[in-house]
């Protein structure tokens, strides 16, 4: 009887053993590197670390942050996503200035940083982070009062994510006026940032976010009229997108927005009236996106039971029809929205 060959992994190439282990996760990568030497190697290979994310590690502490950086962490990373101890019993520090000094030496190539529950109010500004940073998200987290305050020539963010932060407020809105390369601002659920706020922020003028080109805003229940700052104009701006309970505010003011050439509308509720009202006015726009939208109609009469009826891949064929008349040059598109018939 002809002997039995056995192929383990040791046969394997390393491209396709780095393959393999790029399917898990970093707690399996770091138990996987205790298997043999050669594994061992294989889980420092940097083609593994390029997108890092720690956010479903509960026991994450300073300690492991610090042997994953001293071990793992290199010149391969982009793209970083942590979650600190801020809703955690255990409390105590979590980034550290000398832990930022560390990362922004090993990581040059970091370009995105993305934070959820962390109290940052230990670090002193935001120029402990890496100058390599071009995206930085904020979720759930704590900032200082002068976090925002920096030197124009040392930070290069062009995107800056701030979600339910509940210390952000005008004055850090004002701050980021020194950002020099701020491209893309996206603010959800921040309930100190007032419409007097946002306003001061519209250039031309002092302390104006003048090179800002996307901004996104998404209200709760409790800050549904800063949308009411675009009132002002916004000389430059061409993406604009508005979400919430209610936008309605930020559609009266489309038409102070001579730039705007994207409108993305989501999680909201609107009329078809409502959209046509606030559409007509926009010449330049190319671009305009429903998602997660409920539309909402009157019962259909008698005499109107002819007309197209809304689908799951057209939910609103009356709208589009209009839309299309109205903005020949714009692109329409409905993304998993529903339409609401109403009986009253």
């Amino acid at each position: 009887m002809a002997a039995v060959r056995f192929c383990t992994l040791d046969y394997f190439p390393e491209n396709i053993l780095i393959d393999i282990l790029s399917y898990l996760n970093v707690r399996e990568l770091v138990r996987s590197s205790r298997v043999c030497r050669r594994w061992k190697q294989l889980v420092k290979d940097q083609r593994l670390w390029r997108a890092v994310d720690l956010s479903t590690w509960k026991r994450v502490t300073s300690r492991v942050l610090w042997i994953l950086l001293r071990q793992y962490l290199g010149h391969g990373l982009r793209r970083l996503c942590l979650r600190g101890l801020l809703l955690s019993a255990r409390g105590g520090a979590f980034l550290t200035g000398s832990w930022l000094q560390a990362l922004r030496s090993r990581c040059p190539r970091l370009h995105t940083l993305c934070l959820l529950h962390t109290d940052l109010r230990g670090l002193s500004s935001s120029r402990l982070l890496p100058p390599s940073l071009q995206e930085l998200e904020l979720h759930f987290c704590e900032v200082p009062a002068g976090f925002f305050t920096d030197d124009p020539s040392g930070c290069g963010i062009e995107t800056l994510v701030l979600d339910n932060v509940p210390s952000f407020c005008d004055q850090h809105l004002r701050c980021l006026s020194v950002w020099r390369r701020l491209r893309r601002l996206e603010l959800r659920d921040l309930i100190r940032v007032t419409v007097a706020g946002l306003k001061r922020c519209v250039p031309p003028g002092e302390q104006t976010l003048a090179r800002l080109t996307h901004l996104e805003l998404e209200t709760g229940t409790r800050a549904q009229m800063v949308a009411l700052g675009l009132g002002e104009g916004w000389p430059g701006l061409e993406r604009l997108s508005l979400g919430g309970k209610e936008v309605s505010p930020g559609l009266l003011s489309l038409s102070r927005l001579p730039d705007l050439r994207s409108l993305r509308l989501r999680s909201c509720r609107l009329t078809q009236m409502m959209v046509l009202r606030s559409c007509r006015c926009l010449s330049q726009l190319r671009v305009l996106e429903f998602v997660e939208v409920e539309f909402v109609e009157d019962e259909v009469r008698a005499d109107e039971a002819d007309r197209p009826q809304a689908s799951a891949d057209d939910p609103a064929p009356s709208l589009r029809r209009a839309l299309r008349s109205m903005l020949p040059a714009c692109i329409t598109s409905f993304t998993r929205c529903t339409t609401t018939i109403n009986r009253d």
